[in-house]
């Protein structure tokens, strides 16, 4: 019981400096430590004491932070648990524990009566979550011999942390995911970073993995860590977002092409950003008559996968449709492209912030943006597009390889089970992704009517790893 009460205590601590690093901003320390005091004496006198923790501290972020609010079918579950017996193979373990999901089964009836617009969905995955553990100590119980009382309580998850694209963090963060984790024994928790942060300054040592979008940042990580293994469980091509008017404005000026598909001539844009072209100069421009450069936004290259993807894009077409080798070719494709990322001013370092962006605020501060194919389907699956919002394919595009690198076993059963697991994998086409069956993407984006080039053809490959690191390098020094 000290054990378990020491483990207990141990992960209580561990989820209040969670809790005051995410919310440090709007409440004190001493206000988080509350709540979670506060909290924790709803659970006083239950057994399942391994899954306490992680209740409470749902719990908690919703008093913290009720915009962001769950059901609360936690309280309703936590006062309606009993402990179930394990100490034999009689029926008398099956019958508790049926006792106990009939139980639940009311809390989950009398929650959804007490709130209509509470949707059905959003309860089972909740109840769902809880089950799952008391399933797992009911096979335990089946399984135990007659040798008299045994622990009570769930198997416990193991912890797994990592670093991932911030892109990805919709995924991680998704319940189902957690679940689809869960029945394999783990929990994951992961900070989000701009991939070429990833690779260059995040200290690694605290993780279990690095789940980067590109190949070329798995590369450099694997050899500063001295790595071998590493998994690709999807990818994502490279997409523009932008709006109708922004759209007919530029096939007019002949650089999109529409379609089944949009299409975005890089080679053309590229011509009209190094003549300083600005959008009030473009001719019968009435929607948006604004005088700065006809640019692209993209995030900072310096730290972000996107920005860096771009970049080969544009380098590739620079290079007269070649893939860049050589200091003379690299020299000469700088001195074409740098302008693209110095004068867009400000940028973000990870691709989170320019696609929220463009979905908060419209085409006036950010009229193109450079974003994930996954972001935008994404967005769509749930319904976060508005009707006059356009995805445009360039031309060439290049495909972001999302490679997960294992820094120790348990980051290695995360890269295997995210590439081999066919619910994780449907769950990644869910959340935009293009897992290793490229049906479970034709599937999701057909139901949602979501117009994406599942044959895409003109897809470029980016330069080595030396050679785009000394492309990023020297636009890097083009900012100063």
């Amino acid at each position: 019981m000290a054990v378990d009460t020491a483990r207990e205590e141990k992960a209580l601590r561990a989820l209040t400096n969670r809790l005051v690093d995410d919310y440090g901003e709007a409440h004190s320390k001493e206000r988080v430590e509350a709540v979670v005091g506060t909290v924790r004496r709803r659970f006083d006198g239950h057994s399942v004491r391994d899954f306490v923790p992680i209740l409470i501290e749902r719990i908690a972020r919703r008093e913290l932070d009720p915009a962001a609010a769950e059901p609360d079918i936690e309280q309703s579950v936590s006062a309606n648990t009993t402990a179930i017996p394990l100490g034999d193979n009689s029926n008398s373990a099956g019958s508790h524990l049926f006792d106990t999901l009939d139980r639940w089964g009311s809390a989950a009836r009398g929650l959804g009566g007490r709130s209509a617009a509470l949707p059905r969905r959003t309860v089972l995955i909740g109840v769902g979550a809880v089950l799952a553990v008391i399933a797992v100590v009911a096979v335990v119980a089946v399984q135990q011999p007659d040798s008299g009382p045994v622990s009570t309580g769930p198997v416990p998850l193991t912890t797994v942390h990592g670093v991932v694209g911030s892109e990805k963090m919709a995924f991680f963060d998704d319940p189902q995911v957690a679940q689809a984790l869960a029945k394999h024994g783990l929990q994951v928790q992961v900070d989000p970073a701009g991939s070429r942060q990833i690779s260059t300054s995040v200290d690694l040592a605290k993780y279990d993995f690095a789940f980067p979008s590109s190949a070329a940042a798995a590369e450099r990580i694997q050899r500063e860590r001295g790595v071998s293994g590493k998994y690709t469980p999807f990818a994502s091509p490279m997409v523009i977002a932008t709006f109708k008017p922004i759209a007919d404005l530029l096939t007019q000026a002949g650089i999109v092409a529409p379609g089944a598909t949009t299409t975005f001539d890089v080679e053309k844009y590229l011509a009209l950003a190094e003549q300083g072209t600005q959008w009030d100069q473009l001719a019968g421009n009435t929607v948006y008559p604004v005088r700065k450069n006809v640019l692209v936004s993209t995030t900072d290259p310096r730290t972000s996968n996107s920005a860096a993807m771009y970049l080969a894009v544009t380098a590739y077409v620079a290079n007269d449709n070649t893939i860049v080798r050589g200091t003379k070719a690299e020299d000469y494709a700088v001195s074409r492209i740098s302008r693209l990322f110095t004068r867009q001013g400000y940028t973000e370092s990870s691709s989170d912030g320019p696609f929220k962006d463009y979905l908060a605020n419209g085409m006036g501060p950010v009229p193109m943006a450079w974003v994930y194919e996954a972001q935008y389907v994404d967005a769509a699956v749930h319904g976060q597009l508005k009707p006059d919002m356009v995805l445009m394919y360039p031309k060439p595009t290049v495909l972001s390889q999302h490679t997960v690198v294992p820094l120790n076993d348990k980051g290695d059963r995360i890269g295997k089970l995210l590439t081999t697991d066919p619910e994780l994998q449907r769950l990644a086409a869910e959340h935009g992704f293009r897992p290793n069956d490229p049906s479970l993407f034709t599937k999701v984006t057909a139901e949602h009517q979501v117009p994406v080039d599942t044959n895409l053809v003109n897809v470029v490959d980016p330069p080595d790893y030396d050679t785009l690191e000394h492309l990023l390098d020297d636009v890097a020094r083009a900012y100063n």
